[in-house]
């Protein structure tokens, strides 16, 4: 009998023996492994029966009230990127500033695979599948094989490392669960071609010379060079270059400059259109009106413009400009002036030659030619400037010495004549206007409030000594060069100042007049009283005759519309009324024909200058019969305004 065994073996309900060691107390993994086999929750630990619960708390854990506790707390999720900038500022060319933009991408794009695959159903799939030959059955797996496989050997078939079974137990085919097809295709690398041109070398001169400290014919030959040639020529082509660049760009423009006839003419009464073409402004002259117009008779695509203002709270600065109807998106030239300008003249042989009378009452002379931006002669307090603004001035044919000269009048009744004598300006006053009639003697004559203001005049295209005065009160004075003492002539024109008054190119006896009262007047100057006068319901700003007709004369009014009217078509109004501003209290200031070209420039308030081109029926000849020449020449015109005159003179008047 085997001795007696302390140790006590106990069997589990699942088979398992568990020995305990005599005296041993159970572990508490062995406690928890017994009360998971018995399905007895025994708590996290052995000893938590015997030990009170206690709370523990971080030491740094902030007190909160039940209040704080209960309160809720709302946290809102957003897509917006938390790496996103918050403000992005971009550069704005409208407004010329920096700008911040308030919309931020927040998208974040974490993978991007460009794929090369196609639906094997869509349109692209079949046209690559027709390409390549291949059907439109085409199975993606192979199909099974219909005969049977050879039948193995008895006890192989049990064997799972046997030959047989492995052959029979294929690997079944997945089929394509996406139905793609992959597609790829390489293109052809573009041949490599070179291309070389050979110039012809720059022209070479070879100098030489013994250089050192006393001797320095090197550098005065380097100094000899003629940089300035060079840089003339890179201007003058530059210029050209330029000026293809415009005519490209506003070549509708130039070709209805060239060619554009408009052919409703046929349909109207006797009545024409102007068509707008250039428009050209200068951005340093903003708020600065046009108050000279002058074409270049030498150049005929080029004119000057002259900048200032007719409001006489507002005088400052003031500009010359001269704009080619070649290049109308740039002046070719700029001259700033301190004053404004209010009248200019472009000698008619010497073209370069331009005088210019300012609102301070100087008058100067600009040549083209001479670099910098002063004039190379201007009037002075000592050399006789006028006191009051100059309105007008005019170039006359040089003295007996070969001498420049030119005329001016201005608001203070003075009619002076100014010679360009080396470098100064020789003044001589001519006459002296007055209210009264009669003509004041010296600058210190008693009578000083009769003096009359003058605003304008203009010399007889024939007639060397003969002249006209407009003045402030409304009358025009017929003046002669050799009496300063008296006028050879008063007309009570208007009831307001003469804005304008111009001899006629071809009719020696007719002259034309405007004023603010709104009336257009056209007189002969051996009566006193006007053969026509028109009412344009508006403040009338300029007149101008046209060069290729007698008859022919266009006006421009405050109201921003241009008249054109023809005389030998309609003697009572205007055949072409037309609005030539964009904006609304526009003004225009002034208007003049070009010489040649069948377009006039207008000028207004803002500073624009307008190009408008007239339509057949305001340029139009009387048509021949047949068998028979048109007679051409002054003569003609002459004779044409002649007509008009006779029916209005009284009898006695025209068989004089």
């Amino acid at each position: 009998m085997p001795p007696p065994n302390n140790n006590v073996a106990a069997i589990g309900r699942k088979g398992s023996v568990v020995q305990k060691a005599p005296g041993a107390k159970p572990t508490k993994a062995a406690n928890k492994k017994k009360d998971e086999e018995e399905g007895v929750d025994g708590g996290d630990g052995w000893d938590d029966w015997t030990h009170g619960k206690a709370l523990i708390k971080p030491q740094d854990q902030l007190e909160l009230t039940e209040t704080e506790l209960k309160e809720e707390i709302t946290r809102i999720l957003t897509a917006n990127n938390p790496h996103a900038p918050q403000n992005i500022v971009r550069y704005s060319f409208k407004e010329r500033s920096f700008k911040s933009t308030s919309v931020v991408d927040q998208m974040a794009v974490h993978f991007v695979l460009e794929g090369s695959l196609l639906h094997q159903d869509s349109d692209e799939a079949r046209r690559l599948r027709a390409k390549e030959g291949l059907s439109e059955g085409t199975k993606t797996h192979s199909e099974p094989d219909e005969e049977k496989p050879e039948t193995p050997e008895a006890g192989e078939e049990d064997r799972p490392d046997s030959a047989a079974s492995k052959t029979d137990k294929k690997e079944p085919k997945i089929t394509n669960q996406f139905n793609f097809s992959e597609r790829a295709s390489q293109t052809l690398n573009n041949p490599l071609r070179e291309r070389s041109c050979q110039t012809e070398p720059p022209p070479r001169n070879v100098f030489s010379a013994t250089a050192s400290q006393e001797n320095s014919d090197m550098k005065c030959s380097y100094c000899l060079i003629p940089s300035s040639l060079k840089m003339g020529k890179l201007s003058k082509k530059s210029t050209i270059l330029e000026r293809m660049v415009n005519q490209n760009t506003f070549d509708d423009v130039a070709q209805d400059f060239k060619y554009f006839e408009d052919g409703s003419d046929e349909f109207r009464d006797k009545e024409g259109t102007l068509l707008p073409l250039w428009k050209f402004h200068y951005d340093k002259a903003k708020r600065l009106s046009v108050t000279a117009l002058c074409w270049n008779k030498k150049y005929q695509d080029l004119f000057a413009v002259g900048m200032g203002s007719y409001d006489f709270s507002k005088q400052g600065r003031g500009m010359l400009v001269f704009y080619s109807l070649k290049k109308s998106a740039f002046p070719e030239y700029t001259y700033p002036t301190p004053s404004g300008v209010l009248c200019l003249d472009i000698h008619e042989q010497h073209s370069y030659l331009v005088a210019v009378g300012f609102y301070d009452g100087c008058v100067a002379v600009y040549n083209l030619q001479e670099e910098g931006l002063e004039p190379v002669y201007k009037s002075t307090a000592k050399t006789g400037k006028h006191t009051d603004p100059v309105w007008q001035v005019c170039w006359q044919n040089d003295d007996l010495d070969s001498n420049h000269n030119f005329y001016s009048v201005s608001s203070d009744g003075r009619v002076v004549s100014w010679t360009l004598v080396k470098n100064e300006l020789v003044f001589t006053d001519i006459i002296r206007l007055s209210v009264n009639g009669a003509v004041s003697e010296g600058p210190e004559d008693a009578q000083q409030p009769s003096i009359a203001s003058g605003t304008s005049f203009d010399f007889h295209k024939q007639i060397d000594y003969l002249f006209l005065v407009g003045t402030e009160e409304g009358k025009i004075h017929k003046c002669s060069k050799t009496y300063s003492s008296q006028f050879l002539e008063t007309y009570v024109a208007h009831s307001m100042a003469v804005d304008a008054v111009k001899w006629n190119h071809f009719h020696p006896k007719v002259f034309i007049s405007c004023s603010s009262d709104w009336t257009v007047k056209i007189w002969d100057h051996t009566i006193n009283t006007p053969m026509f006068t028109f009412d344009l319901n508006a403040a009338v700003g300029d007149v101008a005759w046209s060069p290729y007709s007698s008859t022919v004369f266009a006006a421009v009014t405050t109201d921003g519309t241009v008249h054109v009217f023809d005389l030998d078509i309609n003697k009572y109004e205007a055949i072409c009324q037309q609005l030539a501003v964009g904006k609304k209290k526009t003004k225009l200031t002034h208007i003049e024909f070009n010489p040649i070209h069948p377009i006039i420039i207008v000028g207004d308030d803002r500073g624009y200058v307008t190009s408008l081109k007239l339509s057949p029926n305001l340029r139009k000849k009387p048509k021949a019969k047949k068998g028979q020449e048109l007679p051409k020449g002054p003569e003609v015109e002459v004779a044409k305004m002649e007509k008009l005159l006779s029916l209005l003179r009284e009898p006695e008047q025209s068989t004089v």
